[in-house]
């Protein structure tokens, strides 16, 4: 997998919170934010399937 950089400009506030969430995981801002936003990524996707899901079968 190919990876692109992405440059974000946040608060100096959220920052620091993201390095306390980071640290407490043993983990670099950069991968606590990638995490985060794949997590967010496979639940979004997750509940689209179970609506289609739902959808196709009826739901109970």
């Amino acid at each position: 997998m190919a990876s692109t950089v992405l440059s974000l400009r946040i608060d100096g506030e959220l920052l620091d919170r993201l390095r306390q969430h980071a640290a407490r995981r043993g983990m670099s801002v950069q991968d606590y934010v990638v995490g985060t936003l794949t997590r967010d990524d496979f639940d979004e996707r997750f509940r689209a399937s179970v609506d289609e899901t739902e959808r196709f079968y009826g739901a109970a």
